[in-house]
């Protein structure tokens, strides 16, 4: 069982033996060459990011990205090690739900981010329903994410991951029902929680919102027109990164890092769905990719490529579902959501268009409506 813990983290950082320098800078000799085709491959779209991204009427440009008030801060340990970072975010009028006692209670409200992102990708969603003051909310960074740690050896696996969010279930809402938002990998996390605990998901999990996520076959995504080079060497090159980031990961950060223009464009343009979408919106989508290590990174592709949790989904059967996706998503295109609403007859499937894998942030408006009529219909039940 998770317990909660000091803020203080340690991640260990293992140093190459003299026998795989040689190994390292062949695989970074190999990634610098496939980065060098993506470059070149947007060329001259690079000549003008910079104009772009200074847009004059940017209404997100003072928006405070990744500083939204909490109550409560808190770090649940999970059984692997990994310590979770945590905020909790109650009604306006300061009462939590009344565990155990009778009567209908609000559902606590616990969301969970995507790949390479963090809980801040929920930045809309958590400053509107703050706003209404209605219901009590859970954030937190998936393991390696955020300010999250990180595991000490091994490759992150979808069954611990569904683990870490039973253990801030635990944790933060011991008993009361429950609605669980999931974005992308996040709503992987809860079909494997839905997998491991389908007793929850019978007694208290009062709702579901998947967001731009997948059951499975994202193996088969081609990532729409991404560059030619890089979908001819993304199958070796995720090899390589697989076994060798934790020798080759900060050779690879710093080289993230100093190409900040080639980053935010392959953000904007896998990323949003819109032609002209908010650069601080870009921007910060950009920045929360590139803090995840390049090593977390390559020790995440192997389970998200092979995840499969189609049969997770009966546990979602008795469950109240909404599906919410971007008709311009590359990442996990409306197919994966047609098809986990083809498994979940009863799901209500919202369209958003115009918009690309981070529907949330880009079209905040909508899909906060879209989420308070699926909780307001809640209560009806």
């Amino acid at each position: 069982m998770s317990d909660t813990v000091t803020e203080e983290k340690a991640v260990s950082k293992d140093k190459p033996a003299a026998g795989t320098r040689r190994r390292a800078g062949l695989i970074g000799a190999v990634i610098g060459v496939a980065a060098a085709g993506v470059a070149a491959g947007v060329a001259v779209e690079r000549l003008v990011v910079k104009r772009t991204r200074r847009q004059d009427t940017d209404p997100f440009a003072d928006e405070p990205f990744g500083r939204l008030p909490y109550d409560e801060t808190l770090t649940v340990t999970t059984d692997d090690g990994v310590q979770l970072h945590v905020e909790i975010v109650e009604p306006v009028d300061g009462i939590a739900v009344e565990f155990g006692k009778p009567g209908k209670a609000e559902p606590t409200i616990i969301f969970v981010h995507g790949f390479c992102l963090d809980q801040g990708t929920y930045h809309f969603q958590r400053k509107a329903l703050d706003a209404l003051g209605e219901h009590r909310m859970v954030f937190y960074d998936q393991p390696g994410h955020g300010l999250s740690s990180a595991l000490t050896e091994g490759e992150y696996e979808l069954p611990a991951l569904g683990e870490a969010l039973y253990d801030v279930i635990k944790a933060t809402t011991p008993v009361g029902p429950i609605v669980l938002v999931g974005h992308s990998m996040g709503g992987m996390a809860i079909m494997a929680c839905a997998e491991q605990h389908p007793e929850m998901f019978a007694d208290r999990v009062a709702g579901a919102v998947l967001i731009s996520t997948s059951g499975g076959q994202l193996d088969g995504v081609s990532y729409g027109n991404l560059p030619d080079i890089l979908n001819r060497t993304s199958g070796p090159l995720l090899a390589l990164l697989t076994g060798a980031a934790r020798f080759t990961g900060p050779m690879i950060d710093k080289a993230r890092q100093a190409s900040t223009d080639l980053a935010w464009l392959l953000t904007r343009r896998y990323g949003f769905g819109g032609d002209k979408p908010s650069a601080a919106l870009v921007s910060y989508v950009e920045q929360m990719n590139s803090r995840t290590t390049t090593e977390t990174v390559a020790r995440y592709l192997r389970t998200i490529n092979s995840h499969a949790r189609y049969p997770a989904l009966r546990a979602l059967n008795q469950v109240p579902v909404m599906v919410v996706v971007g008709d311009a998503d590359l990442i996990t295109p409306v197919a994966h959501s047609e098809e986990i609403c083809r498994l979940l007859p009863h799901a209500k499937l919202v369209l958003i268009p115009d918009s690309g894998h981070v529907v949330m942030l880009e079209h905040a408006d909508e899909v906060n409506q879209a989420l308070v009529t699926f909780l307001d219909e809640l209560e009806l039940l």
